[in-house]
C-alpha cells in the first residue's frame, strides 16, 4: 500500500532533520522541532512515512514515560534515548531522530486538577539543556568528554500552550501547526484506499460527506468494513473455537477483499458519528464525578427535569457541579418550577421590612452612622420552599442527607457529613435540619438525595449560603 506524504509535511520534517546535521555559520538552530494541531490528523504516521522515506532511525520516547514514582527518572530517560540515537549516528553511519509523542499529554499543564510534579520539572529542565548544548549530553552520575553529534528532537502533541513556555520559545522549539488543507486531505484519503479499487469520484464524495471529520476517522471506516468477514468467520468456527484458530496456530485464517461500495461506506461513516454524538451528550464521567469539570454546569440529560431553575436559595455555586436528578415525576417537575417564582417573593419579603413611613430595611439602613452595631444574625429557619424540597426527596423513597462546609473548604469543594436520615419520616428530617441550620449558621448546609439500593447520589442542593 502506498501511503501519501502531504509536501508541506515533507519539506518541513526534512529541512529540520538536515538542517540539524549541517554546520551552518553563525547561524542558530533549534534542536526540537514541535507538531501540534488537532487530534487524529495523521502527525505520528506522517513523521513515521518521512522517517522511512528518508532512511532515519528512530528512537522513540512516549509521554506516559515522562512520570514515574522514582524522581528523577524520565529526566534521565530523556538523556538515555539522546545518547542511544547519537551512538546509531557513529555505528551506523546514518541519521537518527529523537522523537517524542504526545509530549504535553506528558509535561503539559491543562487545568487546575493537574499535579506538576518534581519529574514535570525535571523534563521540562533537560529538554531545554539538551536544546542548548546537544552536544554535551551527560548521564546523571557520569562524564564522557567526547562530543556526542547533535540529534534532531521531533516532538508532537495537540496543544503546546500546556507546555512551560521557555522550553517552547523560538530558539529552542521550531513550530510547525498541521492542518491538512483541501488538497493534503484528498491524497491522505486515497493512499488508504489505493489498494481498495475506490474510484476518485469516490474518494472525493467520501471526504466531502466527512468533511469534518480527521484523517483517522476515514481510516476507523475502512477497518469497520471487515467487520463482516470476521463475524462470520467466528459464526462459522464457534465462537468457543476462536482461541485455538487465532493463537498458537501455523496459520492464521486469510479473508477476501471486501467490496468497498461508497454507499456502503458512508453508512458505516453514519453510525461511528451517532457513536461520536453519544459520548458528547451523555456526558456521564459530568455525573460520576463532579470534580472534573467545577466550572461549568453539566448539560441537562434529554430526559431529566432542569431542577430548581432561577432559584436562588437552591442553585448550585459555579464551583460545583450538581448531579443531574433522575426519576423525577411530572408532578414533581411542576413543583420544582413554582419554587422558583415562590422563592423569589419570599425572599423579598424576608430582606424588606416595611418601616414607619413606607421604607423597606434596606433604605433604613443606609441612614444608620458607620458606627453604629450590626444588626445581629436571625436564627436559621426551615422556609416552605426546603420543607417541599425535603418532601420530594422522601417522597421518591431516596434517602436524605446533609452535609456542611465553612467558606475556606467550600472553595476546595470539602464537605462534611452532618447527618444522613435512612426512614422517610420527614419530622425528623426537618428537626434535624433545623440543628444543623442553627449549629452551623455561618457554613454551607445543602442536601443530598440518595438512592437507597445503589447507594449513589442523584442530587444535591444548596439550602444555605454565607
Amino acid at each position: 500500500m502506498t501511503y501519501y506524504i502531504a509536501p508541506s509535511f515533507l519539506n518541513k520534517l526534512a529541512v529540520h532533520i538536515t538542517k540539524n546535521y549541517l554546520k551552518l555559520p553563525q547561524i542558530k538552530v533549534p534542536l526540537i522541532l514541535g507538531i501540534h494541531g488537532r487530534k487524529g490528523e495523521g502527525k505520528t504516521f506522517q513523521c513515521n512515512l518521512v522517517f522511512q522515506r528518508m532512511g532515519v532511525e528512530v528512537v522513540h520516547i512516549s509521554g506516559g514515560e515522562l512520570e514515574s514514582p522514582d524522581a528523577g527518572d524520565p529526566a534521565r530517560l530523556i538523556r538515555l534515548r539522546y545518547r542511544e540515537a547519537a551512538e546509531l549516528v557513529r555505528v551506523r553511519g546514518c541519521m537518527a531522530v529523537l522523537m517524542i509523542n504526545d509530549l504535553d499529554a506528558g509535561a503539559g499543564r491543562f487545568d487546575r486538577m493537574t499535579q506538576y510534579t518534581v519529574n514535570t520539572q525535571l523534563v521540562n529542565n533537560t529538554l531545554m539543556n539538551i536544546a542548548d548544548n546537544p552536544t554535551n549530553v551527560q548521564l546523571p552520575g557520569s562524564y564522557d568528554d567526547k562530543a556526542l553529534p547533535r540529534i534532531p528532537i521531533i516532538a508532537t502533541g495537540n496543544d503546546f500552550a500546556t507546555l512551560y513556555a521557555p522550553l517552547i520559545r523560538d530558539g529552542r522549539m521550531q513550530k510547525f501547526y498541521w492542518e491538512p488543507n483541501p488538497a493534503e486531505r484528498l491524497g491522505m484519503v486515497s493512499g488508504m484506499f489505493a489498494s481498495d479499487g475506490l474510484s476518485q469520484q469516490d474518494v472525493e464524495k467520501l471526504v466531502s460527506c466527512f468533511d469534518q471529520q480527521a484523517i483517522d476517522f476515514f481510516g476507523a471506516v475502512r477497518s469497520h468494513i471487515y467487520d463482516e468477514q470476521i463475524t462470520h468467520f467466528i459464526q462459522s468456527v464457534g465462537i468457543e473455537n476462536i482461541a485455538s484458530r487465532v493463537v498458537n496456530t501455523l496459520q492464521l485464517p486469510t479473508f477476501t477483499q471486501p467490496n468497498f461500495q461508497i454507499e456502503h461506506l458512508i453508512a458505516v461513516g453514519k453510525t461511528l458519528i451517532k457513536e461520536q454524538e453519544r459520548v458528547r451528550t451523555m456526558n456521564l464521567v459530568s455525573e460520576y464525578n463532579q470534580a472534573l469539570t467545577p466550572s461549568r454546569p453539566l448539560a441537562q440529560h434529554p430526559n431529566s427535569q432542569q431542577h430548581h431553575r432561577n432559584d436562588p436559595e437552591l442553585l448550585m455555586p459555579p464551583a460545583i457541579n450538581p448531579l443531574k436528578p433522575y426519576g423525577l415525576g411530572k408532578r414533581d417537575a411542576q413543583l420544582a418550577a413554582q419554587r422558583s417564582d415562590n422563592q423569589t417573593s419570599e425572599n423579598r419579603a424576608q430582606n424588606s421590612v416595611p418601616q414607619a413611613n413606607g421604607s423597606t430595611a434596606r433604605s433604613a439602613a443606609s441612614s444608620i452612622p458607620a458606627t453604629a452595631p450590626s444588626r445581629p444574625l436571625q436564627p436559621p429557619t426551615v422556609t416552605r420552599n426546603i420543607q417541599q424540597l425535603v418532601h420530594s426527596i422522601l417522597a421518591q423513597g431516596h434517602q436524605l442527607g446533609i452535609e456542611h462546609v465553612d467558606q475556606r473548604r467550600f472553595r476546595m469543594n470539602s464537605w462534611q457529613s452532618y447527618a444522613t436520615l435512612a426512614t422517610p419520616d420527614e419530622t425528623a428530617a426537618t428537626s434535624k435540619l433545623k440543628a444543623c441550620l442553627t449549629q452551623f449558621p455561618h457554613d454551607y448546609i445543602r442536601l443530598i438525595s440518595i438512592d437507597r439500593h445503589t447507594k449513589r447520589r442523584i442530587n444535591e442542593t444548596i439550602i444555605q449560603r454565607p
